[in-house]
């Protein structure tokens, strides 16, 4: 279907799990204006809805996502500012895209079905989990075109080593699905007849548990991350004893010790 007459974000719902598909597969997916506000409006309505427990983020197409869409950016060139403008807010929504997710209340999981580059890769890094296929691969490479990839390295120094993220971002080189999990920027590698299966699998796993134990959990683990190791163990020690009083908690811990299936109230 020609560009412009399909919606630039598909959205499907199935066992607690909403599936949100960019869908520009003929441009890449790249990351336009338009498609990162559709992305910004899905996310902030997910936030709201109490039936999603999970999210996977999947793609259109061979490939994932290419980053930014170059041929937008080139056109602002013509600005009056020579674009200045128009580069700082599309930053500016791409990094509010980013810290949507992060702080979205529900998990999000990348389905990386082929190439991930630039703020592709971010995507990817900044999702809680990523499932790949073998075909997937992830780059971030803005040095070849003179473009440090400066906005991707916040995600992508969060998800990996130091060494690893500096690694791909001086030299831009392609990292294999293989090697992008051994280093942490992915969790599963499987086959591409097996990516949509096992991701859906691995979601419908995690939505069964408590939404509210899995929104004070996420909160946390993001919220620790970013303190002093004491500050961090104070924080966290705050999130538990108030996790320990909800409903959920109790339910769960007198569910086990009877050797039952808890029952879930989400609160």
């Amino acid at each position: 279907m020609p560009e412009g007459t399909a919606p630039l974000l598909l959205r499907e719902d199935v066992e607690g799990v909403a599936t949100l598909t960019l869908n520009r597969p003929d441009a890449r997916n790249a990351l336009s204006m338009a498609l990162l506000g559709a992305v910004e409006d899905a996310l902030a309505r997910i936030a709201e809805d109490k039936a999603v427990r999970v999210v996977v983020l999947a793609a259109a197409g061979p490939v994932f996502c290419a980053g930014h869409d170059l041929r937008e950016i080139t056109l602002h060139r013509e600005d009056a500012d020579q674009g200045a403008r128009f580069f700082e807010a599309a930053m500016r929504r791409c990094a509010r895209v980013m810290q949507a997710i992060v702080s979205l209340p529900q998990p999000v999981i990348a389905r990386v079905q082929g190439i991930a580059t630039a703020a592709g890769c971010q995507l990817v890094a900044t999702c809680d989990l990523a499932v790949a296929s073998t075909r997937a691969a992830f780059c971030t490479p803005g040095v070849d075109i003179g473009l440090f990839c400066s906005t991707p390295a916040v995600a992508l120094s969060r998800a990996v080593p130091a060494k690893a993220a500096m690694e791909m971002l001086l030299t831009g080189d392609m990292v294999p699905a293989a090697e992008a999990q051994r280093i942490g920027l992915v969790n599963k590698v499987v086959p591409p007849d097996q990516l949509a299966e096992v991701t859906q699998a691995l979601a419908v796993r995690i939505a069964a548990r408590s939404a509210y134990t899995l929104r004070v959990g996420k909160a946390a683990f993001h919220r620790q991350r970013g303190l002093p190791l004491a500050e961090a163990y104070e924080h966290c020690a705050a999130v538990m004893t108030e996790n320990l009083l909800a409903e959920d908690a109790i339910e769960g811990i007198g569910a086990f010790l009877g050797k039952r299936k808890p029952v879930w109230r989400d609160r």
